[in-house]
């Protein structure tokens, strides 16, 4: 494997991040909404890129005092590289503040980038029911707090954890 570099994604860059974004997802961002998201001052826009081209994004907007990552991609033929991990850990790298708090949401599918999260002190804290419009999946709302690096989800407002199972 070549070496993978993160740096800031850039409008230049958008022409390869339509096609990973129409390869990865079944209902794709339109390039107008990665514009809106880039001209942003407060997000956080990153590229994963090696010698072969860009291989994932992050796009991560800032809400208040909350940050929601919007959408996390990596090229169909280079997941399981480490590429995400390694774009979830520069975001956490750069956001330089006490206490940070961020948000996500997940299709209920998708355990693979529940699991990603989950290693990085992410927690399930609710539904959002029909949430995905191509087939009405719904997403489970994740948060990384302080509490859920202490394992609770005590700082999250109307959390409920929708993977534990009642017995």
């Amino acid at each position: 494997m070549t070496s993978l570099s993160i740096r800031r994604l850039t409008y230049a860059d958008l022409p390869h991040v339509i096609a990973i974004e129409r390869r990865a997802f079944p209902t794709p961002w339109s390039l107008a909404m990665f514009v809106l998201e880039l001209s942003k001052p407060s997000g956080i826009c990153l590229a994963a890129e090696d010698d072969h081209g860009i291989a994932g994004y992050l796009i991560c907007s800032r809400y208040d005092t909350i940050w929601h990552i919007m959408n996390v991609a990596v090229a169909p033929e280079r997941r399981r590289e480490g590429i995400a991990t390694a774009l979830l850990g520069e975001l956490l790298r750069r956001v330089q503040e006490p206490d940070p708090r961020f948000t996500l949401e997940v299709r209920t599918s998708n355990t693979g980038a529940m699991a990603l999260y989950e290693r990085h002190g992410f927690r399930a804290a609710g539904t959002r029911r029909r949430y995905y419009q191509d087939n009405g999946e719904d997403a489970i709302i994740m948060w990384r707090t302080p509490a859920t690096l202490r394992g609770t989800l005590d700082d999250i407002p109307n959390a409920v954890d929708p993977l534990k199972r009642v017995v």
